[in-house]
C-alpha cells in the first residue's frame, strides 16, 4: 500500500513537472490535436475575465475600459515590468509585474546565446496566442541601433526571438507568469497601437544606487542616455 502510494505521488510530482518546464514538448502537440488559437480566440477566452480582475488597477489609473495605447517598461535589475496606459493627460501607470525568472546579467544583449535579456528602445513586433509558453509577444531585437553597433565591432549572429511571455522559464526573455501575460496581452490586443513601444532599461535611473555593469561595452553609457532620455520624453521616469 505504502508503495502504491509513493507511486502516486511520484507520477503526480512527475507529471507536475513536466507539464511546467515541458511546453515546448507537450503544447506542440497538444495543438495540432485541439486546434491551434487566434488573437480573437484568446480575446474571446480571457477578455473578461482580465477586465474583471484588472479593474481596479485600470480605475486606479483613470480608465473605465481598458486603454486605446499601451507602454511597456522593463527594468532588469528590478525584475520589473511596468505597464502604461495613456489617457489626455499622458502615460498612466496601471500595472508592475515581476518577471517570474531571469537569465544573463546587466549590460546589452551582444550575441547569439549569452543568454543576454536586450537593453533598448524596441517595438512589438507581434502577438503570439500559440506560444509554448502560454502566450507572448514578440520584441524587435535586433533593432537598428543593436545592428549598427554589431557591424562597427564585425559582430553577427546577434541572436532573436525575444520574447516577453508566460510560464517561468526562459534564456533571454521576459517571463511574467501565466495570470501576467495574460493581462499583458489582452491590454496589447485592445490596444490600437499595436506596434507598441517597449523600453528595456538595465535598472532605474535617478537612484542613489547604480547596479555595477559587468557586460559594459564602448558605448553602453551612449545607450543608457537614450534609454534615459527616451523615458524623460515620455514621461514615465
Amino acid at each position: 500500500m505504502k508503495k502504491k502510494l509513493v507511486v502516486i505521488i511520484i507520477l503526480i510530482f512527475s507529471i507536475g513537472i513536466f507539464y511546467e518546464y515541458g511546453r515546448p514538448i507537450w503544447k506542440p502537440i497538444y495543438q495540432k490535436v485541439m486546434g491551434k488559437e487566434s488573437i480573437s480566440s484568446i480575446q474571446e477566452k480571457l477578455s473578461e475575465s482580465v477586465f474583471d480582475r484588472t479593474r481596479d488597477d485600470l480605475s486606479s489609473a483613470g480608465f473605465d475600459k481598458f486603454p486605446g495605447e499601451i507602454l511597456l517598461v522593463a527594468y532588469k535589475h528590478e525584475k520589473e515590468l511596468y505597464l502604461y496606459g495613456k489617457n489626455e493627460t499622458g502615460w498612466k501607470q496601471i500595472n508592475v509585474y515581476p518577471f517570474s525568472n531571469f537569465s544573463g546579467g546587466l549590460g546589452p544583449k551582444l550575441k547569439e546565446g549569452d543568454k543576454q535579456i536586450p537593453e533598448g528602445i524596441y517595438k512589438i513586433e507581434y502577438l503570439n496566442p500559440n506560444s509554448a509558453y502560454h502566450l507572448s509577444l514578440k520584441v524587435s531585437y535586433p533593432n537598428e541601433y543593436d545592428k549598427e553597433k554589431a557591424e562597427l565591432e564585425n559582430r553577427t549572429q546577434l541572436g532573436g526571438d525575444i520574447f516577453i511571455h508566460g510560464d517561468n522559464v526562459t534564456v533571454g526573455c521576459i517571463p511574467l507568469g501565466d495570470v501576467a501575460i495574460e493581462e499583458v496581452f489582452i491590454m496589447a490586443t485592445k490596444a490600437f497601437n499595436k506596434d507598441f513601444k517597449v523600453i528595456i532599461a538595465p535598472y532605474k535611473f535617478g537612484n542613489e544606487f547604480s547596479p555595477e555593469i559587468p557586460n559594459r561595452t564602448s558605448w553602453t553609457d551612449e545607450l543608457y542616455s537614450k534609454i534615459e532620455m527616451d523615458l524623460r520624453e515620455e514621461g514615465v521616469r
